[in-house]
Protein backbone atom coordinates (compact mmCIF):
# COMPACT_ATOMS: atom_id res chain seq x y z
CA UNK A 1 0.00 0.00 0.00
CA UNK A 2 1.35 3.44 -0.96
CA UNK A 3 0.70 6.66 0.93
CA UNK A 4 0.74 10.13 -0.65
CA UNK A 5 2.12 12.73 1.74
CA UNK A 6 1.19 16.41 1.99
CA UNK A 7 2.10 17.36 5.56
CA UNK A 8 4.79 15.81 7.77
CA UNK A 9 5.74 16.34 11.38
CA UNK A 10 9.13 15.09 12.62
CA UNK A 11 9.28 14.61 16.39
CA UNK A 12 12.86 14.37 17.59
CA UNK A 13 14.13 13.24 20.98
CA UNK A 14 17.36 15.27 21.28
CA UNK A 15 18.78 13.08 24.09
CA UNK A 16 18.51 9.80 22.17
CA UNK A 17 21.84 10.06 20.37
CA UNK A 18 20.81 12.50 17.65
CA UNK A 19 23.95 14.50 16.92
CA UNK A 20 24.81 17.43 14.71
CA UNK A 21 26.45 15.09 12.18
CA UNK A 22 23.09 13.41 11.53
CA UNK A 23 21.45 16.53 10.06
CA UNK A 24 18.14 14.67 10.15
CA UNK A 25 15.85 17.72 9.81
CA UNK A 26 17.84 18.93 6.80
CA UNK A 27 17.64 15.51 5.15
CA UNK A 28 13.87 15.24 5.66
CA UNK A 29 13.39 18.87 4.58
CA UNK A 30 15.28 18.20 1.35
CA UNK A 31 12.88 15.37 0.45
CA UNK A 32 9.88 17.51 1.40
CA UNK A 33 11.05 20.46 -0.71
CA UNK A 34 11.60 18.19 -3.69
CA UNK A 35 8.12 16.70 -3.37
CA UNK A 36 6.29 19.93 -2.28
CA UNK A 37 5.43 18.47 1.13
CA UNK A 38 4.85 20.72 4.15
CA UNK A 39 7.14 19.85 7.08
CA UNK A 40 7.54 20.88 10.70
CA UNK A 41 10.21 19.71 13.16
CA UNK A 42 9.50 19.51 16.89
CA UNK A 43 11.89 18.55 19.70
CA UNK A 44 10.71 16.73 22.81
CA UNK A 45 11.54 18.41 26.12
CA UNK A 46 10.41 15.88 28.73
CA UNK A 47 9.04 12.35 29.16
CA UNK A 48 5.59 12.11 27.61
CA UNK A 49 6.08 15.21 25.47
CA UNK A 50 6.12 13.19 22.24
CA UNK A 51 2.54 12.08 22.97
CA UNK A 52 1.38 15.69 23.28
CA UNK A 53 3.23 16.73 20.13
CA UNK A 54 1.71 13.83 18.19
CA UNK A 55 -1.82 14.82 19.18
CA UNK A 56 -1.11 18.41 18.06
CA UNK A 57 0.30 17.15 14.75
CA UNK A 58 -2.81 15.08 14.12
CA UNK A 59 -5.06 18.03 14.98
CA UNK A 60 -3.11 20.08 12.44
CA UNK A 61 -3.82 17.54 9.69
CA UNK A 62 -0.52 15.66 9.51
CA UNK A 63 -0.36 12.75 7.04
CA UNK A 64 2.75 11.33 8.70
CA UNK A 65 4.46 11.70 12.06
CA UNK A 66 8.12 10.69 12.07
CA UNK A 67 9.53 9.52 15.40
CA UNK A 68 13.27 10.20 15.62
CA UNK A 69 14.65 8.46 18.71
CA UNK A 70 14.55 5.17 20.55
CA UNK A 71 11.76 2.73 21.33
CA UNK A 72 10.37 5.01 24.05
CA UNK A 73 9.92 7.89 21.62
CA UNK A 74 8.49 5.58 18.95
CA UNK A 75 6.03 4.16 21.49
CA UNK A 76 4.87 7.63 22.60
CA UNK A 77 4.22 8.67 19.01
CA UNK A 78 2.70 5.40 17.78
CA UNK A 79 0.23 4.89 20.63
CA UNK A 80 -1.58 8.07 19.56
CA UNK A 81 -1.89 6.89 15.95
CA UNK A 82 -4.04 3.83 16.70
CA UNK A 83 -6.70 3.29 14.03
CA UNK A 84 -5.95 6.63 12.36
CA UNK A 85 -4.95 7.38 8.76
CA UNK A 86 -1.78 9.10 9.97
CA UNK A 87 1.26 6.97 9.13
CA UNK A 88 4.16 6.40 11.51
CA UNK A 89 7.67 6.99 10.19
CA UNK A 90 10.66 5.72 12.17
CA UNK A 91 14.22 7.05 12.18
CA UNK A 92 15.90 4.81 14.79
CA UNK A 93 18.34 6.64 17.07
CA UNK A 94 18.00 4.68 20.32
CA UNK A 95 20.00 1.99 22.08
CA UNK A 96 17.79 -0.97 21.11
CA UNK A 97 15.52 0.14 18.24
CA UNK A 98 13.37 -2.96 18.63
CA UNK A 99 10.43 -1.95 16.42
CA UNK A 100 12.63 -0.58 13.64
CA UNK A 101 14.69 -3.78 13.57
CA UNK A 102 11.54 -5.92 13.64
CA UNK A 103 10.22 -4.06 10.57
CA UNK A 104 13.60 -4.22 8.75
CA UNK A 105 13.96 -0.44 8.79
CA UNK A 106 17.62 0.51 8.20
CA UNK A 107 19.60 1.72 11.19
CA UNK A 108 21.31 4.48 9.20
CA UNK A 109 19.46 7.79 8.88
CA UNK A 110 19.49 8.01 5.09
CA UNK A 111 18.19 4.46 4.72
CA UNK A 112 15.39 5.08 7.23
CA UNK A 113 14.37 8.35 5.56
CA UNK A 114 14.43 6.66 2.14
CA UNK A 115 11.96 4.08 3.47
CA UNK A 116 9.55 6.81 4.58
CA UNK A 117 9.59 8.63 1.25
CA UNK A 118 9.30 5.44 -0.78
CA UNK A 119 5.69 5.52 0.43
CA UNK A 120 5.17 1.81 1.19
CA UNK A 121 3.07 1.18 4.31
CA UNK A 122 2.24 -1.84 6.45
CA UNK A 123 -0.33 -2.23 9.22
CA UNK A 124 0.93 -3.72 12.49
CA UNK A 125 -0.66 -4.94 15.71
CA UNK A 126 -0.22 -3.27 19.06
CA UNK A 127 -0.75 -4.77 22.51
CA UNK A 128 -1.98 -3.51 25.84
CA UNK A 129 -0.73 -4.30 29.34
CA UNK A 130 -3.49 -3.04 31.62
CA UNK A 131 -3.89 0.45 30.12
CA UNK A 132 -0.36 0.80 28.69
CA UNK A 133 0.27 0.31 24.97
CA UNK A 134 3.32 -1.56 23.65
CA UNK A 135 4.49 -2.61 20.21
CA UNK A 136 7.42 -4.98 20.82
CA UNK A 137 7.49 -6.50 24.30
CA UNK A 138 6.40 -6.05 27.87
CA UNK A 139 7.64 -8.18 30.71
CA UNK A 140 8.00 -8.87 34.41
CA UNK A 141 10.87 -10.39 36.29
CA UNK A 142 14.54 -10.00 35.50
CA UNK A 143 14.14 -8.05 32.24
CA UNK A 144 11.96 -5.49 34.07
CA UNK A 145 14.66 -5.18 36.74
CA UNK A 146 17.30 -4.61 34.07
CA UNK A 147 15.17 -1.98 32.32
CA UNK A 148 15.02 -0.07 35.62
CA UNK A 149 18.82 -0.20 36.04
CA UNK A 150 19.42 0.63 32.37
CA UNK A 151 17.17 3.71 32.62
CA UNK A 152 19.49 5.14 35.30
CA UNK A 153 22.57 4.94 33.06
CA UNK A 154 23.98 8.13 31.54
CA UNK A 155 25.48 6.25 28.59
CA UNK A 156 23.28 3.57 27.03
CA UNK A 157 24.43 0.86 24.67
CA UNK A 158 25.03 -2.86 24.33
CA UNK A 159 28.04 -2.90 26.69
CA UNK A 160 26.12 -0.99 29.36
CA UNK A 161 23.24 -3.44 29.00
CA UNK A 162 25.56 -6.43 29.46
CA UNK A 163 27.15 -4.74 32.50
CA UNK A 164 23.76 -4.22 34.14
CA UNK A 165 22.82 -7.86 33.52
CA UNK A 166 26.03 -9.18 35.08
CA UNK A 167 25.75 -6.89 38.11
CA UNK A 168 22.08 -7.77 38.75
CA UNK A 169 22.07 -11.51 38.06
CA UNK A 170 23.59 -12.79 41.31
CA UNK A 171 21.27 -10.74 43.54
CA UNK A 172 18.08 -11.41 41.61
CA UNK A 173 15.48 -13.74 43.16
CA UNK A 174 12.97 -15.41 40.76
CA UNK A 175 9.31 -15.01 41.71
CA UNK A 176 6.24 -17.25 41.61
CA UNK A 177 3.72 -16.24 38.94
CA UNK A 178 0.24 -17.38 38.00
CA UNK A 179 -0.34 -17.22 34.25
CA UNK A 180 -3.94 -17.45 33.07
CA UNK A 181 -4.02 -18.23 29.36
CA UNK A 182 -6.33 -20.05 26.93
CA UNK A 183 -8.65 -21.12 29.79
CA UNK A 184 -5.75 -22.71 31.67
CA UNK A 185 -3.82 -21.62 34.73
CA UNK A 186 -0.09 -22.20 35.02
CA UNK A 187 1.61 -21.51 38.34
CA UNK A 188 5.39 -21.66 38.60
CA UNK A 189 8.54 -19.88 39.63
CA UNK A 190 10.05 -17.95 36.71
CA UNK A 191 13.14 -15.86 36.06
CA UNK A 192 11.11 -13.71 33.69
CA UNK A 193 7.90 -13.67 31.66
CA UNK A 194 7.91 -11.74 28.40
CA UNK A 195 4.80 -10.96 26.36
CA UNK A 196 5.86 -10.35 22.77
CA UNK A 197 4.08 -8.71 19.88
CA UNK A 198 7.39 -8.60 18.00
CA UNK A 199 10.12 -11.23 18.08
CA UNK A 200 12.80 -9.17 19.82
CA UNK A 201 13.59 -6.76 22.63
CA UNK A 202 15.91 -4.75 20.38
CA UNK A 203 19.59 -5.04 19.43
CA UNK A 204 18.59 -8.27 17.63
CA UNK A 205 17.97 -10.04 20.96
CA UNK A 206 15.18 -12.45 19.95
CA UNK A 207 13.22 -13.42 23.05
CA UNK A 208 10.26 -14.77 21.00
CA UNK A 209 11.69 -15.96 17.68
CA UNK A 210 8.36 -17.01 16.19
CA UNK A 211 6.35 -13.92 17.11
CA UNK A 212 4.63 -12.18 14.21
CA UNK A 213 3.68 -8.52 14.58
CA UNK A 214 0.73 -8.97 12.21
CA UNK A 215 -0.91 -12.21 13.46
CA UNK A 216 -3.25 -10.87 16.15
CA UNK A 217 -1.56 -12.97 18.86
CA UNK A 218 0.86 -12.55 21.74
CA UNK A 219 3.83 -14.90 22.10
CA UNK A 220 4.58 -15.46 25.77
CA UNK A 221 8.04 -16.62 26.82
CA UNK A 222 8.52 -18.06 30.30
CA UNK A 223 12.13 -18.53 31.39
CA UNK A 224 12.56 -20.90 34.34
CA UNK A 225 15.30 -20.31 36.96
CA UNK A 226 18.73 -21.44 35.75
CA UNK A 227 22.30 -21.73 36.99
CA UNK A 228 25.45 -19.97 35.83
CA UNK A 229 26.33 -22.79 33.40
CA UNK A 230 23.17 -22.01 31.46
CA UNK A 231 24.04 -18.34 30.89
CA UNK A 232 26.34 -18.92 27.90
CA UNK A 233 23.95 -21.10 25.87
CA UNK A 234 20.99 -18.81 26.68
CA UNK A 235 22.91 -15.71 25.56
CA UNK A 236 23.99 -17.36 22.30
CA UNK A 237 20.47 -18.60 21.58
CA UNK A 238 19.00 -15.18 22.36
CA UNK A 239 21.07 -13.55 19.61
CA UNK A 240 20.83 -16.44 17.12
CA UNK A 241 17.02 -16.58 17.20
CA UNK A 242 16.95 -20.07 18.75
CA UNK A 243 16.17 -19.42 22.42
CA UNK A 244 12.84 -21.23 22.07
CA UNK A 245 14.85 -24.46 21.69
CA UNK A 246 16.28 -24.15 25.22
CA UNK A 247 14.85 -26.54 27.83
CA UNK A 248 14.48 -23.65 30.30
CA UNK A 249 12.09 -21.86 27.94
CA UNK A 250 8.34 -22.37 27.71
CA UNK A 251 6.54 -20.64 24.81
CA UNK A 252 2.80 -20.02 24.73
CA UNK A 253 0.55 -18.12 22.33
CA UNK A 254 -2.80 -16.41 22.88
CA UNK A 255 -4.94 -13.39 22.02
CA UNK A 256 -5.03 -12.38 25.68
CA UNK A 257 -3.46 -13.42 28.95
CA UNK A 258 -3.26 -12.51 32.62
CA UNK A 259 -0.18 -12.48 34.83
CA UNK A 260 -0.72 -12.56 38.61
CA UNK A 261 2.18 -12.16 41.03
CA UNK A 262 2.45 -11.96 44.79
CA UNK A 263 2.97 -8.20 44.98
CA UNK A 264 3.15 -5.07 42.84
CA UNK A 265 6.49 -4.38 41.19
CA UNK A 266 8.35 -3.39 38.07
CA UNK A 267 7.18 -4.11 34.55
CA UNK A 268 8.81 -2.92 31.34
CA UNK A 269 6.89 -1.56 28.37
CA UNK A 270 9.02 -1.60 25.21
CA UNK A 271 12.06 -1.42 27.48
CA UNK A 272 10.79 1.45 29.65
CA UNK A 273 10.39 0.57 33.38
CA UNK A 274 7.02 1.27 35.02
CA UNK A 275 5.35 0.23 38.26
CA UNK A 276 2.50 -2.25 37.84
CA UNK A 277 0.04 -3.96 40.21
CA UNK A 278 -0.07 -7.63 41.14
CA UNK A 279 -2.45 -8.38 38.27
CA UNK A 280 -1.48 -7.55 34.68
CA UNK A 281 -3.93 -8.11 31.83
CA UNK A 282 -2.44 -8.44 28.34
CA UNK A 283 -4.42 -8.13 25.11
CA UNK A 284 -3.88 -7.59 21.38
CA UNK A 285 -5.03 -4.55 19.42
CA UNK A 286 -5.28 -6.02 15.92
CA UNK A 287 -4.14 -4.03 12.85
CA UNK A 288 -3.61 -0.93 14.96
CA UNK A 289 -1.04 1.34 13.30
CA UNK A 290 0.06 2.16 9.76
CA UNK A 291 3.84 2.45 9.44
CA UNK A 292 6.30 3.05 6.62
CA UNK A 293 8.32 -0.11 5.94
CA UNK A 294 10.64 -1.40 3.21
CA UNK A 295 8.63 -2.78 0.31
CA UNK A 296 10.70 -5.93 -0.12
CA UNK A 297 13.32 -7.46 2.15
CA UNK A 298 15.44 -10.04 0.35
CA UNK A 299 18.15 -12.15 1.94
CA UNK A 300 20.83 -10.00 0.27
CA UNK A 301 19.16 -6.80 1.48
CA UNK A 302 18.98 -8.18 5.01
CA UNK A 303 22.68 -9.09 4.98
CA UNK A 304 23.52 -5.62 3.64
CA UNK A 305 21.41 -4.04 6.38
CA UNK A 306 23.31 -5.94 9.05
CA UNK A 307 26.66 -4.93 7.52
CA UNK A 308 25.51 -1.29 7.55
CA UNK A 309 24.59 -1.68 11.23
CA UNK A 310 28.14 -2.83 12.01
CA UNK A 311 29.60 0.20 10.21
CA UNK A 312 27.13 2.48 11.99
CA UNK A 313 28.10 0.95 15.36
CA UNK A 314 31.77 1.87 14.87
CA UNK A 315 31.01 5.22 13.27
CA UNK A 316 29.05 6.23 16.36
CA UNK A 317 31.91 5.26 18.68
CA UNK A 318 35.08 6.32 16.82
CA UNK A 319 35.82 10.06 17.08
CA UNK A 320 35.93 11.96 13.81
CA UNK A 321 39.39 13.36 13.10
CA UNK A 322 39.51 16.62 11.17
CA UNK A 323 42.77 17.44 9.41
Amino acid sequence: MKKELKKIYAIINPISGVGSRDKIPDMIASYCLEKSISMRVLNTEYAGHAKELTVSAMDDGADCVIAVGGDGTVNEVAQNLLYSDVVLGIVPKGSGNGLARELNIPMDVKGAVDVIFSGHTSVIDACKANERIFFCTCGVGFDATISKEFAKEKHRGSLTYVKDIMESYLDYKPEVYELNINDHTIKEKAFLITCANASQYGNNAFIAPNADINDGKIDITVLSPFNTLDIGPLAIQLFTKTIDKNSKIKTLQAKEAQIVRQKAGMMHIDGEPVMAPEEINISVIKSAVKVFTPENTTFVADVQRRINEVFQFFEDRIPVRIR
